[in-house]
């Protein structure tokens, strides 16, 4: 059977002539009237209706379908019915529920239940008993013009494959019962998905669609507490979705998560994740499509960190002005029409502007745009804007640069620019020139603390919106709290994004300094930085003996070596490849960034995760000193 897929309208809703999106109620926070309105809001066709969801509800059964109309939503799935099959003692029971759940459904508009393997301590392994109880089942819901979608559950006391489910409704043989394909269930098992394209034309009567990351753990507990969005995780969701359309499945793609943090967060916002997610998804989908339809703009190559943009006041712009001087940096330009500063050392370009109105405290200091070098910047905007990430407003003045941005998760403004001469030209040359200073050559990447509610949908963003490339997922423990860690760069590494997140937050005492930010220098020889540093008044910061007396046991480095490192205060890591990476750190400035210097040896591609308790514990002995 040939697959149609569906093109959308402007609105980013799909048009109801081939396959369509649908959440889960289960994916998003709130009561059933705010999860429906954010999926509607984010251009959802339809819902999965969650039997919990609904016995909560203010409304009748009857008013929730009425609702979901007028919001443009039908509700494509009652979920879930559970322990039916493998108990012939409780037959007649299971049948009455189904009926009750039959005249919810009636009401609710839908035509389709799902069924979950039977998790019952007390069922049958008997494939025949299950096959003939479902078929029993499958005559109640034809009767009402209705369907049964069988699950195979991954923890299932018998029935926990795909194969294994898809066995049993081959042997019922019933046209009113099918297979609910769920990607979790399947992916989360050791039995291949391939088999999925031989399956029955129209027996898949719906697909449920999670990424997760890969862990080792219970089943269940990775099922209900650990699920992502597509495009978050470590499955292949675009292989298993191709084997699915390849058996002919027509229905809609519908995302069913269960995530503690997704869960508690903002329901609008988690549904505009959602939907972002299904976008990225379905574009990947289209090259193994027959048909030709509407296509995301392709993300065009970045090449390069362009400037990084601080805002400041008069007392952490202060602060910043002193220590990009201590680094080697001139004040090489002034905004034609803002009070905006350019500082600059070999391609190393800072812009700190005190022109930005802020809810943060005086004295604090903030990351909050960055730039990068863009083949098409108009097409860098398009692609994010279609995937709902659209361009922020900004104010010019005649003749001023017109670089476009979209917002990150956490805030941060992304800017795209062609080169050097789309933005360079605002600034009025000050007379300093930027010279060799410190020998910073370049930007090596930005290191961005994330919100904890947003640390995935960051991720999404990030890989989809501008192509960026997951390199690599980390935690560690930290000083006050495990830490988690992802990085995403070019193919070239010519820009990479180290993104950071405080797995547990609660309570008063916060030491840490809040949501970090940081700026990462390169340098070819990290040795001759740091002196230079120490010549101009430049400030790093002194790391515990301990740490080196460890490095000679652990690593066997000369004790010379050692040395010059202990002086300096530079931290070392050495990859399974024998590349190394050599780094060290500046005080916290503003109250909230900080600078980082690096050599990296021999092709090293990490960022130093494993001494990064190292610093926090540093940065915190050092504020201590000061206070």
């Amino acid at each position: 059977m040939s697959r149609a897929f569906a093109d959308t309208d402007d609105t980013g809703r799909t048009a109801m002539t081939g396959l369509r999106r649908a959440m889960a109620t289960v994916c998003v926070s709130g009561a059933l009237d705010e999860k429906v309105a954010a999926a509607a809001a984010a251009g959802f066709d339809g819902i999965e209706l969650f039997e919990n969801d609904l016995l909560v509800a203010p409304w009748s059964p009857a008013e929730v379908r009425a609702r979901c109309a007028d919001l443009g939503l039908t509700i494509d799935l009652y979920q879930p019915f559970r322990d039916f099959e493998g108990e012939p003692a409780r037959l007649a029971a299971n049948l009455a529920r189904a009926e009750h759940k039959f005249d919810v459904m009636a009401e609710l508009g839908t035509d389709i239940v799902l069924v979950c393997s039977s998790v019952s301590p007390t069922a049958i392994d008997d494939d025949d008993l299950a096959a003939e109880q479902l078929s029993l089942l499958a005559d109640r819901a034809q009767a009402r013009g209705m369907r049964v979608a069988y699950e195979a559950l991954a923890w299932g006391r018998h029935v926990s494959t795909w194969d294994h489910s898809w066995r049993i409704v081959e042997r019922a043989d019933h046209p009113a019962l099918g297979l609910c394909l769920d990607s979790f269930h399947v992916l989360s098992r050791e039995v291949s998905p391939d088999g999925i394209a031989g399956i029955t034309g129209e027996k898949v009567f719906f697909l449920q669609l999670a990424d997760a990351p890969r862990l080792s753990m219970d089943v269940l507990q990775w099922s209900r507490h650990h699920r992502l969005f597509p495009g978050q995780g470590s499955f292949d969701l675009t292989g298993f979705v191709c084997r699915v359309l390849d058996a002919g499945y027509t229905g809609p793609l519908s995302l069913e998560v269960f995530n503690d943090v997704f869960r508690q967060a903002d329901p609008a916002r988690t549904a505009v994740d959602a939907m972002r997610s299904l976008i990225a998804l379905e574009d990947s989908l289209r090259p193994a499509l027959p048909v030709e339809v509407r296509r995301l703009p392709a993300a065009p190559a970045l090449s390069a960190h362009a400037f990084t943009e601080f805002t400041v006041d008069g007392r952490s712009g202060i602060a910043l002005q002193d220590a990009l001087r201590g680094l080697g940096f001139a004040h090489t330009g002034q905004h034609r029409s803002k009070p905006v500063q350019l500082w600059e050392q070999g391609t190393c370009r800072v812009v700190m502007n005190s022109a930005v109105v802020r809810p943060q405290a005086p004295g604090t200091a903030i990351l909050n745009a960055f730039a990068l070098t863009s083949a098409d910047p108009e097409q860098s905007v398009a692609r994010a804007e279609a995937l709902l990430a659209p361009a922020l407003p900004r104010v010019r003045g005649p003749h001023e640069a017109n670089l476009a941005a979209v917002a990150a998760p956490d805030g941060t403004s992304v800017f795209f620019s062609r080169d050097d001469n789309d933005w360079r030209a605002d600034f009025l040359p000050t007379g300093e020139e930027a010279m060799d200073g410190a020998g910073l050559i370049r930007t090596d990447h930005l290191g961005l603390a994330q919100p904890f509610d947003h640390f995935d949908e960051a991720g999404l963003f990030y890989h989809s919106v501008l192509g960026l490339t997951h390199s690599t997922t980390g935690e560690f423990a930290a000083p006050f709290g495990l830490m988690r860690s992802r990085a995403f760069t070019t193919p070239d590494r010519g820009i990479r994004l180290a993104l950071t997140v405080a797995l547990l937050r609660r309570g008063g005492w916060a030491p840490a300094v809040a949501d970090p930010q940081h700026v990462a220098f390169a340098t070819a020889d990290i040795f001759a930085t740091a002196e230079a540093i120490d010549r101009l008044g430049g400030a790093t910061v002194q790391v515990s003996n301990n740490y080196y007396d460890d490095l000679v046991a652990r690593l066997a480095l000369p004790d010379e070596e050692v040395e010059r490192l202990r002086r300096h205060g530079i931290l070392y890591d050495r990859d399974p490849n024998g590349a190394e990476l050599l780094h060290m750190y500046t005080p916290v400035y503003g109250g909230r960034v900080f600078f980082e210097i690096l050599q990296r040896c021999g092709g090293h591609d990490g960022f130093g995760e494993a001494n990064a308790p190292v610093r926090m514990a540093a940065h915190r002995h050092l504020r201590l000193s000061a206070d």
